[in-house]
């Protein structure tokens, strides 16, 4: 990216702002107020006018509830200005009923829901008020409990009650001196009992409903009305609404830039960013359009590496600028021809603009915006990156790596074909549903996601948690190649393996991304700060993953205890010698030789070492997390491909039914498929493990009954599984790349290029 300066009179710098605006290329720079006789600028004449448009066509497009979405933008005329006004005062009068009606419609059905306990009672209201010696309350509440609590009551003398559903009406007189205010209220506290005020009506209450749902038809047919009229507004006049919204955008914008610029009475100074290679087409466009009344200098050239971590910047092209040697330019030397061309009227648009390029910066030092360029395929997966924050532009960009990474993690976590479909069909429709960057992203995510799972699930020969092979699609080549091990232990042990050794590759390229990334602050920092765990990391794992046999390193070598190097103090089952390890069964790998898991034991301790040296004691009690901890958080890859291949496992179990062969594998029952043929055993030899809601009951009621659980079952279970696959494998790999990943090397906080203008296609004219 290149820092550029514009400098020159105020009078031009109307018709700059409008040319910027059209190449849209400059991320322009907020003036911080650093220079003595340069204000920010004002907003050039009209911008408060064009505001309050802006605002009024916005508040029309909510109240119209336009979206882009579902209406096109049309043109605006040269009487935009009086069509609006028209617009906004038949709609504002429009939304004016709508709220009046629906308020009216409201109280109405306030008053129906009053008045529909009375008409339970069959009691006219003008019998249920106006009465001074009684007290008349009607309500809801339990029957038996009011008559207790009236019989309690010492200051009534006598009451009545009578019921019509669940609404109980009461009569009470006083005792002698007593008052009928709060008569029964007073009585029934304590007991569950809701009142409910007498209407004002000499009606009965069904004359009374039977009116109030007349007037009620009235407003709804009246409230359709305004609506339909609303929306005859939305039809007509929606287009011109947005794209009015889109040039009263622009000329605000515009309007605005101002602020953004340093600027004395006649001249102004305005600072931005560029890609290097469009500085050359700025300069010919602004030229095109003012002459020579402004001069463009190329303050600086921002390497990966920028200014704030020992960057290679140098002022560019043209103007009076030094530093070409590569020197980082400095603001402050320069004050002196700032105040100067603040201080002469800045009537010479060279002086102006000779004070901004030999400034070297007139706002803030700040780091250049960053351009994410990614591969077409990983470009969604810069939501992700994202998420956390955006890179700086001293740093490396990740999205490359999460995208290589995250859809195959997760692929490999679910790994069924069956889910696989349904994770792409998902993530299509979220494409295709929103029109967002974010949600196309998210559902571009989705279908890289899926296929993996597809992928995966061929391997593993599943669908829906069903082998292929068990149902006469094993002759496909590679299919079943692999096994998620839920039966056959030995491929579980490998997968264990695997995803350390996967957690060691992964971490070791953050690390050396962090290396890179620390090398801007010296080399001193990089060794002690990242490679320092890069060797205490490896060399705690080579250790592991080496053996010891018969020889001088059985008993130890001269500082290291006797034990450290003995094949007993190593998982053998996994990486040693002999028929029993994993690895050794599946790739042959016995375990590193002794000497060089000795080698990785010294590498260990000289990287904690270098940990304690550069970080102190909390790095020191960081160690067993940085070297050991982080790596085993990837074995949540395996936990979530057997919790999720032994839930549809459970599904079909209950679906299916099953049984159990000598060698304790288990075989579904399939429906049409002879359980022999299956697993070539004959029926005397298979255990049944259980019958299966397909082949329960007898009868064909009870197994049309049967079969339809087993189809709901079956339905709602693999909905379940594939819904928690994606809570399960989607966030536990997204928290293993923002945690374990991320963390070594990664800080965020950068800013992303936006540039002053109008990205928008070209539009025809009016």
């Amino acid at each position: 990216m290149s820092k550029v300066s514009m400098a020159g009179s105020k009078g031009v710098m109307p018709t700059v702002i409008e040319t910027i605006h059209e190449l849209n290329l400059v991320h322009l720079s907020d003036y911080d107020g650093s220079w003595e006789g340069f204000d920010n600028g004002n907003p050039i004449e009209g911008a408060d006018d064009a505001s309050e448009k802006l605002v009024t066509v916005r508040a029309l497009e909510s109240t119209l509830e336009l979206s882009p979405e579902d209406t096109a933008a049309g043109t605006v005329g040269e009487s935009w200005e009086g069509r609006l006004e028209e617009i906004r005062t038949r709609v504002n009068e429009l939304d004016d009923q709508h709220s009046e009606t629906r308020e009216e419609l409201r109280l109405v059905d306030e008053k129906i829901d009053r008045v529909a306990p009375f008409a339970e009672l069959g009691i006219d209201l003008d019998l249920l008020s106006g009465y001074d010696h009684v007290d008349v309350l009607v309500g809801e509440g339990t029957p038996s409990e009011v008559e207790s609590a009236l019989e309690a009551a010492e200051e009534i003398r006598a009451f009545e009650i009578l019921t019509g559903g669940d609404v109980v009406a009461i009569v009470a007189a006083p005792a002698e001196g007593e008052s009928t205010d709060g008569l029964v209220d007073d009585a029934l506290v304590g007991i569950e009992f809701t009142r409910h005020p007498v209407p004002e009506t000499e009606q009965s209450p069904e004359e009374y409903v039977a009116d109030l749902g007349e007037e009620k038809r009235e407003l709804e047919s009246e409230l359709e009305r305004i609506e339909t009229s609303l929306e005859e507004v939305k039809l007509e006049d929606g287009g011109f609404l947005l794209r009015l919204e889109e040039e009263l955008s622009i000329e605000v914008q515009r309007a605005e830039a101002p602020l953004q610029f340093a600027t004395t009475a006649n001249a102004f100074i305005a600072e931005g960013w560029i890609p290097e290679s469009e500085y050359d087409r700025l300069v010919d466009a602004v030229t095109d359009a003012v002459g020579e009344s402004v001069e463009i200098e190329e303050l600086e050239v921002a390497e990966y590496d920028d200014h704030e971590h020992g960057a290679e910047a140098h002022t560019g092209s043209g103007g009076d600028g030094e530093g070409g040697d590569g020197d980082e330019a400095e603001a402050e030397p320069s004050q002196p021809a700032a105040q100067k061309a603040a201080t002469d009227g800045g009537t010479s648009a060279t002086s102006a603009g000779a004070a901004g390029a030999s400034s070297g910066a007139v706002t803030m030092d700040e780091d250049p915006p960053v351009i994410l360029d990614n591969l077409t395929p990983a470009k969604p997966f810069e939501l992700l990156v994202k998420m956390v924050s955006q890179p700086k532009y001293s740093e490396l960009d990740p999205t490359l790596l999460v995208f290589l990474t995250y859809p195959f993690a997760f692929g490999f976590m679910i790994g069924d074909i069956g889910y696989g479909i349904l994770y792409m069909l998902m993530g299509y429709g979220c494409w295709k549903v929103f029109d967002s960057d974010a949600g196309k992203a998210l559902g571009t995510i989705g279908i890289w996601a899926g296929a993996f799972t597809v992928i995966f699930g061929y391997l593993y020969d599943d669908i829906f948690g069903i082998h292929m092979g068990d149902v006469g699609l094993g002759f496909l080549p590679l299919a079943g190649s692999l096994s998620k091990g839920l039966q056959l232990s030995e491929w579980a042990l490998l997968w264990i393996i695997l995803s350390i050794a996967f957690g060691i590759v992964h971490l070791n390229i953050g690390l050396i991304m962090g290396f890179v990334n620390e090398l801007s602050h010296g080399v001193k920092a990089a060794v002690y700060e990242r490679l320092s765990w890069i060797f205490a990391m490896n060399g705690l794992f080579i250790w592991i993953f080496a053996h010891g046999d018969a020889g001088s390193f059985d008993h130890g070598i001269g500082f290291l205890p006797a034990d450290l190097a003995f094949s007993e103090t190593k998982p053998e089952f996994l990486v040693g010698t002999g028929e029993e390890a994993v690895l050794y069964e599946f790739l042959g790998f016995a375990g590193l030789p002794e000497i060089v898991g000795v080698l990785g034991l010294v590498m260990f301790l000289v990287g904690s070492a270098m940990v304690s040296v550069g970080e102190g004691i909390a790095g020191t009690f960081e160690i067993p997390a940085w070297a050991f901890g982080h790596v085993l958080s990837y074995l949540r890859m395996v936990a979530v491909l057997l919790a999720k291949g032994g839930m549809a496992f459970a599904v079909n179990l209950l679906v299916f039914g099953a049984y159990e062969t000598p060698a304790g594998y288990t075989y579904f029952n399939y429906p049409g498929l002879h359980i022999t043929d299956i697993s070539g055993y004959e029926y005397a030899e298979l255990s049944p493990e259980f019958v299966g809601l397909i082949h329960a009951g007898d009868g064909i009621l009870v197994s049309a009954i049967a079969i339809l659980a087993a189809i709901v079952v079956f339905i709602l279970g693999h909905i379940l599984v594939l819904l928690l696959g994606i809570t399960a494998a989607g966030i536990q790999m997204l928290r293993l790349e923002y945690v374990e990943f991320f963390q070594k090397f990664y800080e965020g906080g950068g800013e992303e290029y936006e540039p002053f203008g109008d990205d928008r296609p070209a539009q025809p004219a009016d």
